[in-house]
């Protein structure tokens, strides 16, 4: 009890909420799809399924990783493992506490400094990607109506859905329009607003709004690049809706294409909405009466959400501790890319001078000095 009374109590209440939400998650909602029911279909899993759609999962977050890392400059990139470890350290972070991006946000732009990325450029790709990300959902989202509706009707939860997207998407266009149309306007405004704000400097604010508006200049001549990033964004969002499908067809069921798209964007549209950690409970509660609406049956809609949430919600936690332990106790170079830390960047300084470094007696003639001669000579 000493060592529990020693946790900061934000952290003791927030361990309570996650356990709580643990409990309900795994042992309640089952319940929902009864006992026996639930009970057969978990023993005629299909352990083939859930293997592949664990792996569509991992590849979910390797392209979510490649997609920060093509937005950085390539000679600021990280190497790929360290990106994933900072990657994994925020994504963790983002599920444990309430509004989770703001503080995964801060956490990734410390580290990405630390592996030796600009402030502005580290900014700059986290905010593009944030945006980005959500931009191409609501993409998607709005393609699977398009596809959906004639075949199914439309439904209330369709136009708040549809009402958030055009959020995004106006708020995007001003951002862009702002930065790169009316770039020093833009500054003034939001310095004036800094400058109503405790421990924010005008100065650091204006010198980041014109990096970042030279950044989407240097993406608008890149439109390979952009291609590129939308692409990455795109498998992130697709792996992730196929780890769900393959978890509700390793319960037995098959749904369709569109009807799950339309789910899986709408939970997700909702979900991004700071209210809860990485959207617990909102997820779960909007996604499964969608995929029931959409001829799921609901004791395998329970099962396959609950299984699929196991996987994309409550791994990352354990695996982003682990990510941000290592590191924490990896040696690093100033860089953030060669291992040794400042003794080791030293070292090898010290070994390369000594290789590349004329011997006395070569300095000696190129300077003139006469050798000495003894009397043996």
């Amino acid at each position: 009890m000493a060592v529990i009374a020693r946790v900061p109590r934000p952290v003791r209440r927030i361990g309570t909420v996650l356990v709580v939400a643990a409990l309900v998650e795994f042992f309640v909602l089952p319940q929902v799809a009864g006992a026996r029911r639930a009970a057969h279909l978990l023993g005629g899993v299909n352990p083939a399924l859930v293997a592949l759609a664990v792996a569509f999962e991992v590849a979910a977050l390797l392209v979510y990783f490649q997609l920060t890392r093509s937005l950085l400059p390539r000679g600021a990139r990280p190497p790929f493992r360290r990106l994933a470890q900072i990657e994994l350290s925020t994504l963790g972070l983002s599920h444990v506490v309430p509004g989770g991006s703001g503080p995964a946000s801060a956490l990734a732009y410390r580290l990405l400094a630390a592996a030796g990325v600009k402030p502005t450029d580290a900014a700059f790709a986290l905010a593009t990607q944030g945006l980005g990300s959500a931009v191409v959902l609501n993409l998607i989202l709005w393609v699977a109506l398009i596809v959906s509706i004639p075949l199914r009707g439309t439904r209330p939860l369709y136009t708040i859905a549809a009402g958030v997207g055009v959020i995004v998407f106006g708020f995007v266009t001003f951002l862009v329009v702002g930065l790169t149309r009316a770039e020093g306007k833009t500054a003034r405004v939001l310095c004036r607003i800094a400058n109503r704000l405790p421990f924010v400097d005008c100065d650091k604010v204006e010198a980041v709004v014109h990096r970042v508006a030279a950044r989407l200049r240097d993406l608008a001549r890149e439109p390979a690049l952009v291609v590129r990033a939308v692409v990455w964004a795109a498998a992130n969002w697709l792996f992730d809706a196929a780890s769900l499908w393959v978890f509700i067809a390793a319960f037995g069921h098959r749904t369709s294409i569109d009807g799950l798209l339309v789910a899986y964007g709408l939970a997700n549209v909702m979900a991004a909405v700071p209210i809860t950690p990485g959207g617990l409970g909102i997820v779960e509660g909007v996604l499964t009466p969608a995929l029931v609406g959409f001829g799921v049956p609901a004791e395998i809609a329970v099962l396959g959400v609950v299984s699929y949430r196991l996987v994309n919600f409550w791994l990352p936690i354990p695996a982003g501790g682990l990510a941000y332990l290592s590191l924490k106790l990896e040696p690093v170079g100033d860089d953030g890319r060669a291992p040794g830390g400042r003794a080791g960047e030293l070292g090898r300084a010290v070994g390369t001078a000594a290789h590349s470094a004329e011997s006395p007696r070569a300095w000696a003639a190129r300077c003139g000095v006469k050798r000495r001669r003894s009397p043996a000579d």
